[in-house]
């Protein structure tokens, strides 16, 4: 795999860090600025707002920017918001930092992934989109606990410091290790829109909304039951998520190679295999060991589905990925929201803490519902991931100065 990867592999796990590292700090935060921790929620939802707006935004405003600099431009962004969030006088101005912090996610996962197919050989893109993605499932394993104990030890500020530092870094990856790439023939807004507006594209997106909402209908309220349920100690908890993490970087690094020679077939046994964890984590929910084991499975399936979604998402975009690529963030974290809002309807209602896990099974089989829906109506097509047909591949022996000059970029 090329270097170039290693720097998108690099922001996001600074992206991944900032985006999971509030929920472990609204104590602190809510301490520091007089207001109570319900309140403080809302700086989680300021920033999945900031990524669902950001998005699509972002990715048409700069759909005529060469992609390296849009990177750049992106994860400076990213910086300023969380420098913004370290130094917010007061809660208003904090929610405003968020949003800012959460306006370049999507976008960036969007242009970083077309990026990612571009610099390695056809029938390797998955691969290559994983490895970022990778950088995402170590925020959650190294990046979030360790910014959570800085916070706790330092104060919350000098977290969004580190994560401002962390993108610097990353901006001098990007610079240095992403070679300059020419843009896509005809690419534009409209071209973009169009793509996004196809059949196949926004089933697509609604296999994530419905998919990942299963996740997060769990994940939101997985500590809340490891405690009430299992039995778990308050400071036992932290492993518990730790395991999760490992589930997702498990999940990730069997998707790339999985998803690059079937992709839907990769698809359905992700989501069928998270209805299923989730259906037996509601019936072993009391015994420690079982619950452990269910909690990697968990994070191992619900990763394992984003790969292969965003790269069916890419080639059914043919020559204009970029926003349904970026756009598919967007449905993450529509899953993210709906899926928390679902499995605390659940609770509220009187049904139990692990009330969740069936919620997040159905809305995992209707995710499943819907991809097998699109894999049935693209009968006939070849549904391979095959990117390279439309995306020129960049020769890996090109730096980024002599690529950039052979193409005018």
């Amino acid at each position: 795999m090329p270097l170039a990867l290693l720097a998108l592999a690099v922001s996001a796990f600074g992206i991944g860090t900032t985006e999971f590292v509030m929920m472990g700090l609204l104590p602190n935060v809510a301490d520091d600025l007089h207001t109570s921790v319900p309140t403080a929620g809302y700086l989680v939802s300021a920033y999945a707002l900031g990524v669902v707006v950001g998005a699509p935004l972002l990715t048409a405003l700069g759909s005529r920017i060469p992609r390296k600099r849009m990177l750049i431009l992106l994860m400076a962004l990213f910086t300023v918001g969380n420098l913004a969030s370290a130094l917010a006088p007061t809660f208003g101005p904090l929610v405003a930092a968020r949003v800012l912090a959460g306006l370049p996610h999507g976008a960036f996962f969007g242009v970083g992934s077309v990026v990612a197919a571009r610099l390695v050989a056809p029938g390797r893109q998955a691969r290559a989109v994983a490895t970022m993605f990778l950088g995402l499932t170590v925020a959650n394993i190294v990046g979030v606990p360790a910014a959570t104990l800085l916070g706790q030890h330092l104060g919350w500020r000098a977290t969004f410091l580190v994560v401002a530092a962390i993108g610097l870094a990353a901006m001098a990856a990007l610079a240095r290790l992403i070679p300059r790439l020419p843009p896509e023939q005809g690419a534009g807004l409209g071209k973009e829109l169009r793509a996004l507006g196809g059949r196949q594209v926004l089933l697509g997106l609604l296999t994530t909304v419905f998919g990942f909402a299963g996740v997060f209908a769990v994940y939101s309220y997985l500590s809340a039951m490891a405690v009430e349920v299992t039995g778990f100690s308050e400071t036992s908890v932290t492993f518990v998520l730790a395991l999760f993490g490992v589930g997702m970087t498990l999940g990730v690094l069997a998707a790339g190679p999985l998803t690059d020679r079937a992709p839907r077939p990769t698809l359905y046994g992700a989501l069928a295999g998270l209805a299923a964890v989730l259906l037996v984590l509601d019936l072993i929910a009391h015994v420690k060991w079982a619950v452990l084991v269910a909690v990697v499975l968990l994070g191992a399936a619900g990763s394992m589905t984003s790969t292969p979604l965003q790269m069916l998402i890419m080639n059914k975009a043919k020559a204009a990925p970029t926003l349904a690529a970026a756009s598919n963030h967007s449905a993450f974290n529509l899953a993210n929201a709906g899926g928390a809002w679902l499995g605390g309807a659940a609770i509220a209602a009187g049904w139990g803490w692990t009330s969740p896990t069936l919620v997040g099974a159905a809305l995992a089989v209707m995710g499943l519902a819907i991809a097998v829906l699109a894999g049935a109506l693209d009968r006939g097509e070849d549904s391979r991931v095959v990117a390279g047909a439309h995306w020129e591949h960049v020769p890996q022996h090109q730096d980024a100065q002599t690529a950039g000059h052979a193409r005018g970029d």
